[in-house]
């Protein structure tokens, strides 16, 4: 790459002189952390499956060529690109949700997924980062053109993709789509009183949760209580941070994911604590504030509100799904079922998140010209 000169106005050289490269490093290196934590991770996982010792690491890695092939298409997208795909992306990916109640297999009490030639797919997975993306169009098309029901649009939007997910159920998501959304809604101009009584109706949604649904009532009764309830996930995740130490026990020499069932996925954080230490960690944790703020220090100067709203939506998105997956795990809010980008098993979530990123690597390049304007 360093042999492309900056006068090569091909599609690759444009891209490689205007992409933010260390965004690109970073991400480069969470994918990285992921391949060694899932080597790490998924072999006792796997043992008490019944199936081949590397049998997710083998299918996380065949999907990495994918994942890394769909980062670098969406990241060539203009701005008016990154529309069309991500209209596009949330019509097919709310279809497919929609056929996850009708033709979707029953796994953990949930209907998330579609079955597809050896592989399942959880469509709602694509529907946060296309989403974010119409949502910032819907907001910025609304304060340039006020005759266009932008704000409107989005609402049922919204309430649309929020009644599949708690109906799936899935209120993990449907509260980190709320919570980008509203941001969005936020910075678009919301006025003051639509801010408090759309804070009320998500505290009285999150109450509503807790009294008319079992699994959501028994997970907050167990985080507030832990004697309530079966916390043994939780409790083993907590022996490994003490048992790995600043250094950790060593790669391989963990003992948590022979007895977490989920180490490979929702717990991973809790395998790279025991036996990489609590710097690994702390590595981990600095690439994930790292892409958050460098991708918000490229959109401070930023002129055009959609790109500002897109960003800042897919942004908030990757940063609170990191915080969810970690904080779980370490027992600061009730488990929640959700992947640490990049590190957890999981190939939806992968694509997913190559998609967004993507469009967040899109949507910060360098523009000059027409090409600002596209």
């Amino acid at each position: 790459m360093s042999a492309i000169a900056r006068t090569d106005t091909s599609v690759l050289g444009r891209w490689w002189w205007t992409v933010d490269r260390l965004t690109l490093l970073a991400l480069g290196a969470l994918i990285f952390c992921g391949v060694i934590l899932a080597m790490a991770a998924s072999p006792p996982v796997a043992a008490r499956l019944g199936v081949d010792q590397y049998h997710f690491v083998k299918r996380q890695i065949m999907l990495l060529p994918v994942a890394v092939g769909l980062l670098f298409a969406v990241s060539l997208s203009t701005p008016r690109q990154a529309i069309r795909l991500s209209v596009l992306g949330l019509g097919v990916s709310l279809a497919l949700t929609a056929l996850t109640f009708v033709a979707g297999p029953e796994i953990k009490g949930a209907r998330r997924w579609v079955s597809l030639p050896g592989f399942q797919l959880q469509p709602s997975e694509f529907v946060k980062p296309f989403f974010a993306v119409v949502a910032a169009w819907l907001f910025a098309a609304q304060k340039m053109y006020p005759r266009v029901p932008g704000y409107l649009i989005s609402v049922a939007l919204y309430a649309g993709i929020a009644t599949m997910l708690v109906k799936q159920p899935d209120l993990g998501m449907a509260a980190v789509v709320t919570l980008v959304w509203f941001g969005q809604f936020f910075m678009a101009g919301l006025p003051l009183w639509l801010v408090g009584a759309m804070a009320c109706l998500g505290f009285a949604g999150l109450f509503g949760a807790y009294l008319l649904l079992p699994h959501v009532t028994s997970r907050i009764n167990r985080f507030l209580d832990p004697s309530s309830g079966d916390s043994y996930q939780v409790d083993r995740a907590m022996e490994a941070f003490m048992n790995g130490g600043l250094m950790g026990r060593g790669p391989g020499e963990g003992i948590v994911k022979r007895t977490i069932p989920d180490a490979h996925a929702d717990f991973i954080f809790a395998v790279a604590a025991e036996e990489f230490g609590l710097i690994a960690c702390l590595i981990l944790v600095g690439l994930f504030a790292f892409v958050v703020m460098r991708g918000f220090s490229r959109v401070l100067q930023e002129t055009n509100l959609f790109v500002l709203l897109a960003t800042t939506g897919l942004l908030v998105q990757f940063g609170l799904q990191a915080i969810v997956n970690m904080a779980s795990t370490l027992h600061l809010m009730p488990t929640k079922g959700m992947t640490l980008p990049f590190i957890s098993y999981g190939g939806s979530s992968l694509l997913a998140l190559a998609i967004g990123m993507g469009m967040v690597l899109a949507l910060t390049r360098k523009r000059y010209g027409l090409e600002a304007m596209s």
